[in-house]
């Protein structure tokens, strides 16, 4: 057997084993392309334009006046724009920063939907101790799926470099119809897509192994980070400090839940001026409120929106007098944590901003279509085969 033909044998194995899951991680990554763009759009309501008929509230009074204490705070540079509080799992609230009313928990629906997106796309949908196992699954895919992308360039290369034999698998043929049009398509969305595709599956593969992100270490001859000290960013699709809050319902304190204590917000407030002095041109300030009260607070400051790691630095201060502790810079950082928090971020195309979201999106429809026509191709060739072989037969019964 040729090496070309063992490739395409691994290579039609792979689409077959593979292919449900890598359709359902294309798709779900389609719907999942415009994710903060569309949870800001929805909740345009209560993100509304606010009218500052008065100073702004102090931030340690403004918490104080809530039912329960939020895991995190993110406020953004513009004067209209509210103060958000998420409560981990619980969801995330808006908050009018010059009364301290509560504006709404944004689009429910629109949350539940993407988050539900988001569970397809890493666990199949699964729950609990199944995520364990669905994990395992997406990750083994996701490397099948590179390893489909790679081999795909080596049986797209035509055996001779002319125009027409160019043409057939570089551009689309309205004419071909049946296998010719699969394998048209095929050819073409495959070689259109093969980079940004490459890149988009093996950002993925390095967030499902982890011998894949301490290879990205390795390369880079860089120590790996301490278990919980790795690159920000989270997970594939994760939420970040982009002002969308956490994947959940959207809602605050289950009713009949005991409140408890309030904690302390002393000192906030000269923290938060000492952040927004520190880097004028910020746009976005995220802090969480968890840890022992005199512990130092971590404040991270963006100066754009989410995908742009090298904009955003950490800043460390001291709980009681506001000293700044420590600043971690992105070009502090190894390179080895620099490239995988950046993998982050290409995942979903926002490395790139919109057009690389875009770019994204588009690769990931183009994914649907590779599944579709390889696994359209692969029953093409199985009912040939039986064909071929009730006519051997025939033939046989025929002579004897």
């Amino acid at each position: 057997m040729s090496f070309r033909k063992a490739i395409f044998w691994l290579h039609l194995c792979a689409g077959c084993i593979a292919g449900a899951i890598v359709l359902i991680m294309s798709v779900t990554g389609v719907l999942l392309t415009y994710e903060r763009q569309m949870i800001d759009w929805f909740d345009r309501g209560q993100r509304a334009p606010l009218r500052a008929s008065a100073p702004r509230m102090p931030l340690e009074a403004l918490l104080a006046a809530q039912a329960a204490p939020p895991a995190s705070v993110t406020l953004r540079s513009g004067t209209e724009e509210p103060v958000l509080l998420t409560y981990g799992r619980d969801g995330a609230v808006y908050v009018d920063p010059y009364t301290g009313a509560a504006l709404g928990q944004g689009h429910t629906g629109v949350r539940r939907f993407f988050q539900s997106m988001t569970s397809w796309h890493r666990w199949l949908g699964q729950e609990g101790p199944g995520r364990q196992t669905a994990r395992a699954i997406t990750g083994a895919c996701n490397l099948a799926f590179l390893f489909l992308v790679v081999s795909g360039l080596i049986l797209w290369w035509p055996r001779r470099w002319t125009p027409a034999t160019l043409k057939a698998v570089t551009m689309f043929n309205s004419r071909a119809t049946g296998k010719a049009r699969d394998f048209n398509w095929h050819n073409v969305i495959g070689f259109w897509s093969l980079v940004p595709l490459a890149l988009v599956v093996a950002s993925g593969v390095v967030m499902s192994y982890p011998w894949a992100n301490a290879l990205v270490y390795q390369l880079t001859g860089s120590e790996m980070p301490a278990v919980g000290g790795g690159p920000g960013g989270g997970g594939p699709r994760g939420g970040g400090p982009g002002g969308v809050g956490p994947r959940g319902e959207g809602r605050g304190p289950r009713a009949g839940e005991r409140r408890q204590a309030a904690p302390s917000y002393e000192g906030l407030d000269l923290l938060v001026e000492n952040a927004k002095r520190y880097d004028p041109s910020w746009r976005i300030i995220t802090f969480r409120l968890a840890g022992p009260r005199r512990a130092p607070m971590a404040f991270t400051i963006d100066r754009a929106e989410r995908g742009r790691p090298d904009l955003r630095t950490t800043l460390t201060m001291a709980r009681e007098t506001g000293e700044v502790v420590k600043v971690e810079k992105f070009a502090d950082q190894s390179a080895g944590r620099r490239l995988r928090t950046w993998i982050r971020w290409v995942h979903t195309g926002e490395a790139g901003g919109v057009m690389g979201q875009t770019l994204a999106g588009l690769v990931s429809l183009g994914g649907v279509f590779l599944v579709y026509t390889g696994i359209a191709l692969s029953l093409r060739r199985l009912a040939a085969f039986r064909r071929r072989n009730a006519a051997a037969r025939q033939t046989v019964s025929q002579v004897s």
